[in-house]
């Protein structure tokens, strides 16, 4: 009989440190660490939503950790991340946190505009300069910052979430080029349509909305999916570990898109 496939221990008691491991995509990475053996620290700024999620995990003593944290606070994210630091070296970085308030750029208000660029850019520049301090001593880490197809290809009604994940990716592209002579590694992720409560937010119930996806609307300038399905949470885990792994470790400055290939032209 032939063993059962084990998960690679890629990560073998590691620190990463993960914001927006509440829920979806970071929470589906989270898990993905664990299984690989990272220690990981989960930060949300949702204390309740971060508790009942942690609540669902196997135990993993010495492990798993939770911060309630606000990205946007600069001050703030040095003193968690000095603290997650000390406790043990932080190998790994995935800048996950994100939202998206859909709205015609005409009627988007500027309150939405800017919290959207203090979550998705100035947050991801506040915790990946706080984590790159400390790796850049140490002459080793990986950053991967979760960005969206979105931010490669326009979008109707979502200018601001589409403007905010270009400048992150483009951020992270640059923060490589400044770090690979420390080797650290930055790389990006750009997720497509994901089943996660934030797509759910934009289907708004529509029982035909998966098909609008996969079949693409002329009207929005969508394409579709060729794959012809919306991703899983773990299709997006899965490409950032491996960026964050050893496995990549002569890959940097990159954009992998993770969309079924909807954004092919």
């Amino acid at each position: 009989m032939e063993a059962a496939m084990q998960t690679p221990q890629r990560f073998s008691n590691r620190a990463v440190l993960v914001t927006g491991a509440a829920q979806g995509i970071g929470a589906a990475i989270a898990r993905q660490l664990l299984a690989e053996g990272a220690v990981v620290h989960a930060v949300d700024r949702n204390g309740t939503a971060l508790a009942q999620w942690l609540e669902t995990q196997s135990p993993a003593p010495g492990r798993l950790f939770g911060h309630v944290l606000d990205i946007g606070q600069p001050a703030a994210v040095r003193d968690t991340v000095a603290t997650i630091d000390a406790a043990g070296p932080l190998y790994g970085l995935v800048n996950c946190a994100g939202v998206l308030s859909p709205a015609s750029l005409l009627d988007t208000a500027a309150e939405d505009w800017l919290h959207t660029f203090e979550v998705n850019v100035h947050g991801t520049f506040h915790v990946s300069q706080a984590v790159a301090r400390w790796m850049v001593g140490r002459g080793e880490g990986a950053i991967v910052t979760v960005a969206s197809n979105a931010g490669l290809t326009p979008r109707v009604d979502m200018g601001a979430y589409c403007a905010s994940k270009a400048a992150a990716a483009m951020f992270t592209r640059c923060l490589g080029l400044e770090l690979g002579r420390h080797g650290i590694r930055c790389n990006v992720v750009s997720p497509g349509s994901t089943r996660t409560p934030m797509l759910q937010s934009l289907l708004d119930d529509n029982a035909d909305a998966t098909r609008w996806l996969i079949d693409g609307d002329p009207a929005r300038y969508r394409t579709g999916i060729p794959l012809r399905k919306v991703a899983e949470p773990t299709d997006i885990a899965r490409g950032v570990a491996f960026l964050l792994s050893p496995d990549a470790g002569h890959i940097t400055l990159q954009n992998l898109v993770i969309d079924g290939g909807a954004t092919f032209a």
